[in-house]
């Protein structure tokens, strides 16, 4: 398997890192384009009390969402692009699984790269797992890395 377009979805935390540093390393051993994505999530409707009120963000707040977004990827290819591998960002709207998912089927991705956090118990049934459910749903092979412990 020699995949030309890998996937390397980041929530910006910690706990992404060792999975964006090996998306990086694969890109660079097989000569394949790195797609380094955010998802960001759609702002919560509030209801006012009255039926027909709705509130909404500006517009303005999902152009800064985004302008802020590719900032800070750019800054994780500048972190971790030692090889010059090509790079191509995007901030996305929408739930994390879903929007992963179809950007994988829509952009010929041959594997994606994902850390998880390694919950499990009370914590992994109550807030889910993305990784878990990319991996078990993906079109392609998944990659997944999860922080080392201090045990």
């Amino acid at each position: 398997m020699r995949p030309k377009h890998i996937l390397a979805p980041s929530d910006f935390s910690h706990h992404s890192e060792p999975a964006i540093k090996a998306a990086f390393e694969l890109a660079s051993q097989f000569d394949a384009t790195l797609h380094l994505v955010h998802v960001l999530a759609e702002p919560v409707v509030a209801i006012a009390p009255e039926p027909m009120i709705v509130s909404v963000e500006p517009p303005e707040y999902y152009h800064e969402s985004e302008i802020a977004c590719l900032g800070a990827l750019k800054e994780l290819s500048e972190k971790f692009n030692s090889a010059h591998v090509q790079v191509k960002t995007a901030a996305l709207w929408g739930s994390p699984i879903d929007t992963i998912l179809n950007y994988a089927s829509q952009n010929a991705i041959e594997l994606i790269v994902i850390s998880t956090h390694g919950r499990t118990g009370l914590s992994h049934i109550l807030l889910g797992s993305v990784a878990e459910s990319i991996l078990r749903n993906a079109p392609c092979p998944v990659l997944t890395f999860r922080e080392k412990s201090n045990n």
